[in-house]
């Protein structure tokens, strides 16, 4: 498969590139410094450019299979780079006949927000992740009434640990039975991000992911 990778040198698009890899899968990126990727270079193609602008997310998505959308950003940030490079990337994907996204947010965005921790509601989230929510929100409804065959994940706090397959993973109203642990290794955030590519379960649905 021809994957189109954003935000493929944060932690969970490290990620994502070697498990590709690995697969068999014909990788695409787009980034503002290609000599982050240098170890990558004769593996996968490159784009050098910034995930606001049209020209450049259409050169990376054109002709390709599926999307991966894993942009990241500063706990502080401001800038809204999720919603807006969300949004060149739907509208390139609309322009170019791409059908397939999947986008990585994070637990605690949109209806997610009600099975977050007590003192992640009261007191982290309002404190230190206003700025994070606002962003996956607005990115999140850009996906959701794009018309594309999307897949949101919102995974609990990462980890560095390794992958090893076995996390929980369902819709909002299911956490509660499962009482998760909101937290997750990047490397088996990838693993499911790729294995949605070719799933359908959550398909036109926003799933968490935690062990």
């Amino acid at each position: 498969m021809k994957i189109a990778i954003f935000g493929a040198t944060g932690g969970v698009g490290h990620h994502l590139i070697e498990q590709a890899l690995s697969e068999g899968h014909d990788i695409t990126v787009l980034v503002r410094s290609p000599k982050k990727l240098a170890a990558h270079k004769d593996r996968i193609r490159i784009v050098k450019g910034e995930v606001t602008k049209k020209d450049a997310v259409r050169k990376t998505v054109e002709d390709q299979d599926a999307i991966i959308c894993a942009l990241g950003a500063p706990l502080q940030d401001n800038s809204g780079i999720r919603t807006k490079g969300t949004a060149r990337i739907v509208e390139a994907m609309q322009h170019e006949g791409i059908d397939r996204l999947v986008c990585l947010s994070s637990a605690g965005a949109g209806d997610s927000y009600a099975i977050l921790p007590f003192y992640y509601r009261t007191l982290i989230a309002p404190l230190f992740m206003s700025r994070l929510f606002k962003d996956h929100n607005g990115q999140e409804a850009a996906v959701m009434q794009s018309g594309l065959e999307w897949t949101i994940i919102r995974p609990g706090n990462f980890t560095d640990g390794q992958q090893t397959g076995v996390y929980f993973h369902g819709m909002t109203q299911e956490a509660r039975s499962q009482r998760p642990k909101f937290k997750v290794s990047r490397a088996d955030v990838a693993e499911f991000i790729l294995a949605q590519l070719e799933e359908s379960t959550y398909l036109h649905r926003a799933a968490w992911l935690s062990y």
